[in-house]
């Protein structure tokens, strides 16, 4: 069996309380600092970032992203609305 990409994140054994801060906005403040900072060296952000947006993930800091930024993305993906 394959490894599964969450082995090799950075975020593995951190306290997860750092990822779930209170502020949701698309730019959190000090709260998200220091689990943002975890993603950007991760040698899965990428990985981790898409699988939260494609499966719809809205808590949490994800691949370096608040859940408002992933709910951007998918919309943006979307395309205009007619």
């Amino acid at each position: 069996m394959a490894p599964d990409w969450r082995d090799q994140a950075s975020c593995a054994g951190e306290d997860p309380e750092i990822f779930f801060p209170l502020s949701d906005s698309a730019s959190p403040g000090d709260e998200a600092f220091l689990a943002r900072t975890i993603c950007r060296r991760c040698p899965v952000l990428l990985v981790c970032r898409s699988w939260a947006i494609d499966h719809g993930e809205d808590d949490g800091i994800w691949g370096a992203t608040t859940a408002a930024q992933r709910r951007a993305i998918r919309r943006a993906r979307l395309g205009p609305q007619k």
